[in-house]
């Protein structure tokens, strides 16, 4: 007796979870918890983006004075792993004395390490970078770098110990989207098994969308969301678009072409024309 076979086979094995530093990640977003007009509307932010890692820039906190327990407090009580940075600073130096306090304050060993070169384009110090995230790796951290998608620094970087990187779409808080996707996904191959996270300068969820396309496993953002006219839903719109983005990419994206391919073809067809001729005048 022949069994019935399943109308429809099984697909492919689901792809392994996005982990960092072997840590599971359940969600694809990283959000920034800077500029929003409350804290009431970042917390609502947060759990709309259904982030699983926020980042907390404590320069940048202690700078409005909100480093107080009340502002800590609010960041703990979000069901969110925290992700210290180093925002604002301009050297090496700068960059390991704030991990070190924010490793204090926040108890974890993750960090997201910027160096920033210059005010206008807020571009990182690749030389301070790498210096910082090779003396940061020897004191136990685990280092997420804001980089380039300079190779030659990232060879660097994930030499030092750096397990992640975090090339950038385009300028911090510029809304630019990505300005060298093909830099990126040159990146992409270049490390296929490392963790890549697009990192500053998303301003649309089509440009989140275009980076989980490229293969990228996150996207961490900040300033679309928390300068939305309504943040909490943005939120929700970003999410939408990193899940159908990895989607894609999961599924296999069709490859472009310089030539036009038809959806149904010529030949083969039952028929070629509908119209049928016109009769002609007959002799009687």
């Amino acid at each position: 007796m022949n069994q019935t076979q399943p109308l429809h086979p099984p697909g492919p094995a689901a792809p392994p979870p996005l982990t960092f530093y072997g840590v599971p990640v359940a969600s694809r977003l990283l959000l920034g918890t800077a500029l929003y007009p409350s804290p009431h509307i970042m917390s609502e932010a947060v759990r709309a983006a259904r982030a699983g890692i926020v980042t907390v820039s404590l320069r940048r906190e202690q700078a409005r004075g909100r480093t107080g327990e009340r502002f800590l407090d609010l960041i703990r009580a979000l069901p969110v792993r925290l992700l210290p940075n180093t925002a604002g600073c301009r050297t090496a130096k700068e960059a390991i004395t704030t991990a070190e306090m924010a490793r204090e304050l926040l108890d974890t060993d993750w960090i997201k390490l910027e160096v920033i070169a210059n005010d206008d384009t807020l571009q990182p110090d690749l030389f301070g970078l790498v210096a910082a995230a090779e003396e940061l790796v020897k004191r136990g951290f685990r280092v997420f770098p804001y980089t380039t998608e300079d190779l030659s620094a990232a060879d660097r970087l994930v030499a030092a110990g750096c397990r992640v990187l975090m090339p950038w779409g385009s300028p911090i808080g510029t809304g630019r989207g990505l300005a060298n996707p093909q830099a990126l996904k040159t990146m992409r191959a270049y490390f296929p098994d490392l963790p890549l996270v697009v990192d500053a300068g998303i301003g649309a969820p089509s440009h989140a969308a275009a980076a989980m396309e490229l293969g990228y496993d996150a996207v961490l953002l900040n300033t679309a969301v928390a300068r939305a006219q309504d943040p909490v839903r943005m939120a929700a719109a970003f999410a939408a678009a990193i899940d159908a983005g990895r989607t894609a990419f999961e599924a296999g994206l069709i490859e472009p072409s310089d030539r036009a391919h038809p959806s149904t073809p010529v030949a083969g067809t039952p028929f070629f024309d509908l119209d049928p001729p016109r009769s002609g005048p007959t002799d009687r």
